[in-house]
C-alpha cells in the first residue's frame, strides 16, 4: 500500500522532528511506501522549518483554523497528492499517540477495514483527566448508540482510512468532526474497526 501519514500541527517545535523520526522508524517495519504530510495550522514558531528539514511535505494554513479544519486540510491534501495513495493514517503531533502502533492500523486496513480507530480504552491510557475520560467515555456511547456499532473511542486523533472513505466522507462539522466521520462512515456501509 502506498501510505500518507499525516500530521495536524500548530505551534508544534518541541515535538513535530521527533514525532516525525518515530514515524520513519515505525514504517522501516513495514512493506509500505510513505510519504508524511503535516498540516500547519498558522504556527508562529519553527514547525514548518523543522518539519520540511525532518523530510515532510508541509502545506500551511495563512492563520490558525482549528483542528477540524485542519482535518479537512488534511484529508483535500491527501487526495490530490501525486502519486494518488491508498490510505491516510491520522496522528497528532504532541506525542499522545505511539507512532510504532501505526503499523497495527495498517494491518486492520489490509484485514478489510475501511476506517480503522486507534481506541485510548482498548490499552494503556498514560495521561487523560477523570473529566476527560468521562467525557470521552460518554460521547463514544452515544456514537455508538447513533451507529449501532460498539465503539470505545469515538474521538481519538489516531486514525487511518481509505482513499474511498476520504472521498466519500465529507466532513462539515467545525468541532466533532471525528464522531461525524464514524457516524457517516456507518451509515455509508463502510467498515470500521478498533
Amino acid at each position: 500500500m502506498n501510505i500518507v501519514i499525516s500530521i495536524p500541527a500548530y505551534n508544534e517545535e518541541a515535538t513535530i522532528g521527533k514525532v516525525i523520526n518515530e514515524i520513519k522508524e515505525a514504517m522501516k517495519e513495514t512493506k509500505h511506501q510513505y510519504r508524511i504530510l503535516v498540516v500547519d495550522d498558522g504556527s508562529t514558531d519553527k514547525t514548518t522549518e523543522l518539519a520540511k528539514h525532518e523530510g515532510a511535505i508541509v502545506y500551511s494554513h495563512p492563520k490558525n483554523y482549528g483542528l477540524a479544519e485542519t482535518f479537512k486540510t488534511e484529508v483535500q491534501q491527501f487526495l490530490k497528492l501525486k502519486p494518488e495513495a491508498d490510505v491516510i493514517v491520522h496522528i497528532d503531533a504532541d506525542g499522545q499517540y505511539k507512532a510504532e502502533e501505526i503499523p497495527k492500523l495498517l494491518q486492520k486496513i489490509e484485514d478489510g477495514a475501511d476506517l480503522v480507530l486507534g481506541s485510548r480504552f482498548k490499552g494503556k491510557i498514560e495521561k487523560m483527566s477523570i473529566i476527560k475520560r468521562l467525557g470521552n467515555k460518554a460521547f463514544s456511547f452515544v456514537v455508538s448508540q447513533i451507529t449501532k456499532t460498539k465503539i470505545s473511542d469515538a474521538q481519538t486523533g489516531f486514525r487511518a482510512f481509505t482513499r474511498e472513505v476520504a472521498e466519500k466522507i465529507q466532513i462539515i462539522s467545525g468541532h466533532t468532526y471525528t464522531q461525524e466521520q464514524v457516524i457517516k462512515a456507518v451509515r455509508s456501509k463502510f467498515r470500521v474497526a478498533e
